[in-house]
């Protein structure tokens, strides 16, 4: 049975690299964040702003636990704080294979700089201090990402590395 995680910051490219990958493997794709949203009747921007981080890190644990648990085979995009929250890490190691996509803080802030409104953690973010908030969460959440069976690294992932990870 395969389930797959992909983790890292936000704008490394998880859900691109999941959605090519479930195709290529011809297995589900799962966008944790549109699962959230679909959960709660709600974008994630707006559970934010009306509950909190608190309250959305405990939707977002139950959630990924009910699709661990499942039988569903799957590559899941999660958000970029999942692991790192409610021991979430190691309820993905346990349910299949995490792969860290270890993508560099520049690369990622010009990915994302422009759409940094639709990130909740992101979205105060001046120009200047963009990649300065990238680099404190990239150090916040290292030693969650590191505890991934695999880790990916440089701006220039493809799917088909990722594929070629999932099937060793």
């Amino acid at each position: 049975m395969k389930k797959i995680f992909l983790i890292g910051l936000p704008g490394s490219g998880k859900t691109t690299l999941a959605k090519e990958a479930a195709k290529t493997l011809q297995l589900t794709f799962i966008d944790l964040d549109a699962e959230i949203e679909k959960h709660e009747g709600k974008r994630i921007d707006q559970i934010f702003k009306d509950r909190g981080e608190a309250n959305f890190r405990e939707v977002e644990k139950n959630v990924l636990r009910d699709f661990c648990l499942s039988n569903q085979t799957f590559v899941m995009a999660t958000g970029g704080g999942a692991p790192c929250f409610h021991n979430n890490i190691e309820l993905m190691k346990q349910s299949g294979t995490v792969i860290f996509l270890d993508v560099p803080s520049k690369e990622i802030a010009n990915r994302i700089s422009k759409q940094s409104q639709n990130r909740p953690l992101l979205k105060n973010e001046t120009e200047d201090s963009f990649k300065d908030r990238i680099e404190f969460l990239r150090s916040n959440r290292i030693s969650y990402y590191k505890q991934a069976h695999f880790t990916l690294k440089g701006g220039n992932i493809t799917s088909a590395v990722v594929i070629d990870t999932i099937k060793e």
